[in-house]
């Protein structure tokens, strides 16, 4: 692995992290129980990983453009992207089990913030020693009880939004690797294929916000309106997290045929 490549496995592993500590945001929620602004500091961190997106997204495409002139690159590149894929299911991984600490901490995050009012100073408390030593506290390694009475999830619509989740972000997730190794299978219409991305990552968007976000916010709901309890939540949680691990995993399955079907159709429409 070249610099090149360890900085844009940095940066994919970023995204995918922040994008699996979301779940835990939603645990801070239920136990605050102020949904709203739990997500609304989240977005903070989404913020860094859109600017770590767009480093990203630059960086890899000037590696394509490069591996069309240079054959020992072109020869890697599939190894390339592979590595890339492993990040954002090390990035899974690491997200699940940094779960418990983190919605620890988001949970304190809410509340102070409701004392104070004001996201610098938030900001500037998290390095107090005060801050530093909730920090410390909040450390905690996954519940296996959560693994184990998964089963006990109630619904066989959670099933269902289980697999729309894995289908959703393995598309999500190969989209743009699929997109950009098209470019070598189709160089000379490589921007088409790298622009057909969006609307690969369009349909798992679609599947992502039309079906498995109402299922999580209704489990929210469920939970502060005291219909369900927050154990089966977790556990919800935990099986989410597991079929989103899922899904980065059969991206690898998919990068190949999806940049095929991508060069194929940037050719022909």
């Amino acid at each position: 692995m070249d610099a090149q490549l360890g900085v844009l496995f940095a940066l994919t592993f970023l995204i995918n992290l922040i994008g699996s500590l979301a779940y835990s945001v939603r645990i801070a929620g239920v136990r605050t129980g102020r949904i709203a602004l739990s997500f609304s500091l989240f977005n903070v961190l989404v913020l860094v990983s859109r600017t770590a997106n767009t480093f990203q997204a630059p960086l890899l495409a000037k590696r394509v453009e490069r591996g069309l002139h240079l054959p020992q690159l072109a020869a890697g590149a599939v190894g390339d992207f592979r590595w890339l894929l492993f990040a954002a299911s090390l990035a899974t991984v690491a997200g699940a089990a940094l779960t418990p600490t983190f919605q620890r901490l988001f949970t304190h995050a809410v509340k102070a913030f409701a004392t104070h009012r004001s996201v610098p100073r938030l900001l500037i408390r998290v390095l107090t020693p005060a801050g530093l030593s909730h920090i410390r506290d909040a450390l905690a390694v996954p519940s296996p009880a959560n693994v184990v009475d998964g089963g006990r999830i109630r619904a066989p619509i959670a099933g269902g939004v289980m697999i729309i989740n894995t289908l959703a972000t393995s598309v999500w997730t190969v989209g743009v690797f699929a997109a950009l190794y098209a470019g070598y299978l189709a160089p000379e219409f490589r921007v088409t294929a790298s622009n057909l991305s969006g609307v690969i990552n369009g349909v798992a968007t679609i599947l992502l916000f039309a079906v498995v976000d109402p299922f999580l916010a209704m489990l929210n709901d469920d939970v502060v309106g005291g219909r369900s309890a927050e154990p089966a939540f977790r556990r919800a949680v935990v099986w989410m997290l597991g079929s989103r691990l899922a899904g980065t995993a059969l991206a690898q399955v998919l990068l190949l045929p999806a940049a095929h079907a991508i060069a194929m159709l940037a050719r022909t429409i």
